[in-house]
């Protein structure tokens, strides 16, 4: 079978809070973007119950609810919204090159002058039953996110690097109390990051524990805690548990073309969202490890598209030179 070609001027991978802000500041610039969803159509946020710190929403928004109108304002001003996925891509080096990505792993093939890549980051999880059944019902990934709808109750953190020592510590402001559990017999983190933790008087640390399992029918009310050297169990009473065990950059189709650091980040230049390869700019959690959220993911969206449109100034694009020959 033939292979089934498509030109487009920028080629949005990804959606969620920088994908579709991407879409809105692209279309509006006349880039004729065409987006693909990828696994997750709206990202991470549509695992979210509840979207409190979003500015724009006082009385909050559920984040399903917050990705569809995200993707409505996209489409409004043009954007072309698909369900799929980009299965392996072809960067072109030159500048003013085209750059080929396969849907679906078919036959069918985008050619973009521009690609702007969101297609965020996974956050791992223990992979326990009970901890994935509770996921949205206390069980969490991001403190920062969610840390506010526990405030004056104990929590548990699971984590031994800087960003659970983080995160333990500001759940400690806001917090009962916060039992942190590390997998082995001592941490990670920094020492600066240790001795924050163990100067903060409401923060419990208990080495070599693990989760064995989470309490609670609909949200949770427990955890049960394992000890690793003598297989001894506890019962504690919490009402939210925090897992910060890191997260894996959805980037590996980019792997041998991109600059990525050793976890798998896109590396991008200075202050913009610009990569190594010309025409190729990537915004949100693919590229940002040390913020998360989902404001500065749609902060540089937007920072993408403009880039994106710059670039397309100064080569010039392919459309204004060769009229309507292509799908645009």
């Amino acid at each position: 079978m033939s292979e089934q070609i498509e030109r487009v001027k920028t080629l949005i991978i990804g959606s969620g809070p920088a994908g579709y802000t991407a879409a809105i500041y692209a279309a509006r610039a006349d880039l004729k973007p065409l987006l693909y969803t990828g696994m997750e159509p709206g990202g991470q946020l549509t695992t979210t119950t509840e979207v409190d710190n979003f500015p724009g929403y006082p009385e909050g928004i559920d984040g399903p609810t917050m990705m569809v109108q995200l993707q409505q304002q996209a489409e409004r001003f043009g954007t072309e919204v698909r369900i799929g996925m980009v299965t392996s891509i072809e960067l072109s080096t030159e500048v003013g090159g085209i750059h080929k990505a396969t849907i679906d792993n078919s036959d069918k093939i985008i050619e973009a002058e521009t690609v702007i890549i969101s297609t965020g980051a996974t956050a791992k999880y223990l992979g326990i039953p009970s901890e994935q059944k509770l996921r949205g019902g206390g069980v969490s990934a991001c403190a920062v996110c969610d840390g506010f709808f526990y405030k004056g109750q104990d929590v548990a953190i699971v984590g031994a690097g800087d960003t659970a020592a983080e995160e333990a510590s500001y759940l400690a402001n806001i917090c009962n109390k916060v039992t942190m559990l590390v997998r082995k017999d001592h941490m990670r983190a920094s020492k600066a990051m240790q001795h924050r933790v163990n100067s903060l008087k409401n923060i419990e640390v208990r080495y070599n524990t693990e989760v064995d399992e989470v309490l609670g029918d609909q949200v949770v009310e427990g955890l049960r805690m394992v000890n690793n050297q003598t297989n001894e169990k506890e019962d504690i009473a919490i009402t939210g548990l925090f897992i910060a065990i890191g997260h894996k950059p959805n980037t590996d189709i980019f792997k041998g073309q991109l600059e990525m650091d050793d976890t798998g980040y896109l590396i991008t230049e200075g202050k913009t969202t610009k990569t190594n390869l010309p025409g190729v700019f990537a915004c949100g959690d693919a590229q940002d490890k040390e913020y998360r959220q989902a404001v500065t993911a749609a902060g540089t969206g937007c920072m993408a598209a403009l880039d994106a449109e710059r670039y397309l100034a100064e080569v010039g694009s392919v459309e204004e030179a060769v009229g309507d020959q292509y799908n645009i």
